[in-house]
């Protein structure tokens, strides 16, 4: 019987590397992101001197939309990586290794994450109300409503990660 109990937890134990295709696939998420930067970013240089200040502005949001995206695909991978499946013996002593690395749980790369979400979901937010002054439109791309979701959708964001750092802290706290 305990032969087969410690198969079986092997096997359990085991298990966590299949999420590493996963982490792989998102590393090629990131490469179509790296696509469509550079896309947008040509697209923005070859007709900066045809455009509005709005319109430029619009382009640099998207752009640093896609940055905070990548960012937190490299913080799901790596954080993920390191937390779920196996450590990265190669970042110990490494002169690049991120400083957020050293401190990660579980815990910590969920609140990074909602952090994360709350950077995406504001700069969403911000090109919404930019373009807000067409509503009404017919070239208008969002409604009064659709602006009234996204303000509750953010809201909610920003309370999911206050009740997450709140309930973090509370699992943390030692009683003396």
């Amino acid at each position: 019987m305990t032969s087969a109990v410690h198969r079986l937890e092997s096997f359990i134990f085991w298990s966590r590397w299949l999420q590493a295709p996963l982490y792989v696939g998102l590393i090629l998420a990131q490469g179509v992101y790296v696509y469509h930067f550079l896309h947008e970013l040509w697209h923005l240089v070859s007709h900066a001197t045809t455009f509005s200040e709005t319109q430029i502005m619009l382009i640099v949001l998207g752009l640093i939309d896609v940055v905070m995206i990548a960012n937190l695909l490299v913080m799901v991978v790596i954080g993920g990586y390191e937390t779920f499946v196996s450590k990265i013996d190669s970042l110990e002593k490494h002169e690049d290794r991120p400083e957020w690395l050293s401190h990660v749980n579980a815990g910590v790369l969920k609140t990074k994450l909602s952090l994360a979400l709350i950077s995406i979901s504001s700069i969403h937010l911000l090109k919404s109300f930019i373009s807000a002054s067409d509503l009404g439109s017919p070239t208008s791309t969002i409604s009064e409503s659709g602006l009234l979701w996204q303000v509750v959708i953010h809201c909610t964001f920003l309370l999911s990660a206050l009740v997450m750092a709140f309930t973090d802290k509370l699992m943390q706290h030692k009683p003396h």
